[in-house]
């Protein structure tokens, strides 16, 4: 597969692998792109495993619609879903990073059906965030999602002096140049930045969106590093999967798992999904 299509959206989708190995959909976070597991995907293919990896909503420069109500949280696991159909598969493993992981939650809670296994690299179960920005330092570690939800300004702050900004949060985050330059120059592309930044900006919508409790089993990788999501939001997620779960925590590994910890992140997600076959 090449891209896939849904609600008029086209989407990029790297395919790789393979074809008969069980399915592994990867989805990204901002202000990545499919291509933040190129490092890990190759390792899933010498497991046997057949990855798919969407450039999500925002991303694929075949959909970027405007207005945030498109990028609420169903809207993006409805894009999930269409990959499925497209690919003839009635269910794959998911493995999410960042928004990626929020999303792969919200596909375990409301679809267990269609999920075989599920992956949150980073991200935390949604309520244990919600309860953790509350009791925790996770709401100062949040504050930059208040900023990203107002018009305009997060545009001219991030993509001033050709992305310096944002070109020093993922440098400082340990991200290779390499990788910096590439997500840089996307975000830069006409009506790439705002489209990822609307992920925020649907977040007031977000109650509506409810992402219930998890019954199909559940891997969370969490690292010491990320200094946007903090270890008690990643300790209450227990309390929101019914289904075999368990927690791998890596020491001092910056947020960024897929692309600075993928040879030890793919062995924990391959031996996760042989564990559900």
């Amino acid at each position: 597969m090449e891209r896939c299509q849904n609600d008029g959206l086209t989407f990029d989708v790297h395919d790789g692998g393979p074809s008969d190995g069980e399915p592994v959909v990867l989805l990204h976070g901002f202000p990545q792109d499919a291509s933040a597991f190129d490092r890990m995907a190759p390792l899933l293919h010498a497991a046997g495993l057949r990855t798919l990896a969407l450039d999500q909503r925002g991303y694929s420069p075949g959909a970027r619609p405007p207005g945030r109500s498109a990028y609420r949280l169903r809207a993006v696991t409805g894009d999930v879903l269409a990959l499925l159909d497209a690919a003839g598969l009635e269910r794959a493993h998911v493995v999410g990073h960042d928004w990626g992981g929020a999303v792969a939650w919200a596909l375990g809670a409301w679809h267990p059906d269609r999920v075989r296994t599920l992956t949150s690299l980073s991200t935390p179960h949604p309520a244990a965030v919600g309860r953790a920005v509350l009791t925790s330092d996770q709401g100062l570690r949040s504050s930059y999602m208040a900023l990203f939800q107002l018009p305009v300004l997060p545009e001219r702050l991030l993509l001033a002096g050709d992305g310096r900004a944002l070109r020093g949060v993922l440098e400082n985050g340990g991200l290779p140049p390499d990788v910096v330059e590439r997500y840089v120059s996307r975000m830069r592309e006409p009506g790439a930045l705002s489209s990822a930044l609307a992920w925020y900006r649907a977040v007031p919508l977000a109650a509506r969106d409810t992402v219930g409790e998890v019954t199909v089993p559940t891997l969370h990788v969490w690292s010491t590093g990320d200094t946007f999501l903090g270890r008690a939001a990643t300790e209450r997620t227990r309390d929101h999967v019914t289904g075999p779960y368990r927690l791998e925590v890596l020491e001092d590994v910056p947020h960024w798992i897929p692309e600075l910890a993928a040879e030890r992140t793919a062995d924990m997600v391959a031996a996760h999904v042989r564990g559900a076959s």
